[in-house]
């Protein structure tokens, strides 16, 4: 598990140095009468990542977290199986972006993974999997006007309809 800790903080702070890096093409601080830049998010989410990464190994190095004490291998059967079904879940999520759009299919993967995977209740993962994407909907379009691929035309009179409550 020690070992574990390790790789995964130094590959979270590769990924953390690689988008602060990318992250740069943008303005990264605030811009005079417009805001902050548009790679102000990113760079300083992702400097909160790295630091985080930092802790995590530096805990591991000190063994003062319970799996940098645990002799257990890192991933044992379940966890395997687990991270196949999370991963595969994640792939059928990104192929249904273009069919579906990104909103039907992070309602699709919100309820696979609360209802098949984290065994909630049908009526809780049922909710929460159509109310996240509507929320995430009107924060997207209404409140920052960035626009989310949306599938294919049989999407489009849903998202008609959420476009006459906003305008």
């Amino acid at each position: 598990m020690r070992l574990g800790e390790f790789v995964t903080a130094a590959v979270l702070a590769a990924f953390s140095m690689y988008l602060m890096w990318k992250s740069t093409e943008l303005e990264i601080g605030y811009i005079r009468g417009e805001g902050p830049g548009g790679g102000a998010w990113p760079f300083w989410l992702s400097a909160i990542m790295l630091i985080c990464t930092a802790l995590i190994a530096f805990n591991a190095g000190r063994r003062t977290s319970p799996p940098s004490r645990s002799t257990e291998p890192v991933l044992d059967a379940e966890g395997r199986k687990m991270l196949v079904q999370v991963f595969g879940g994640i792939v059928v999520f990104v192929a249904l972006v273009s069919v579906i759009s990104m909103y039907g299919a992070m309602m699709v993967f919100l309820f696979y993974y609360l209802w098949f995977l984290g065994r909630h209740g049908f009526y809780l993962s049922l909710s929460i999997s159509i109310l996240t994407p509507v929320v995430f909907f009107f924060f997207f379009e209404a409140l920052m006007r960035v626009t989310l691929p949306k599938g294919m035309r049989f999407t489009e009179p849903f998202f008609k309809m959420l476009n006459t409550i906003i305008y």
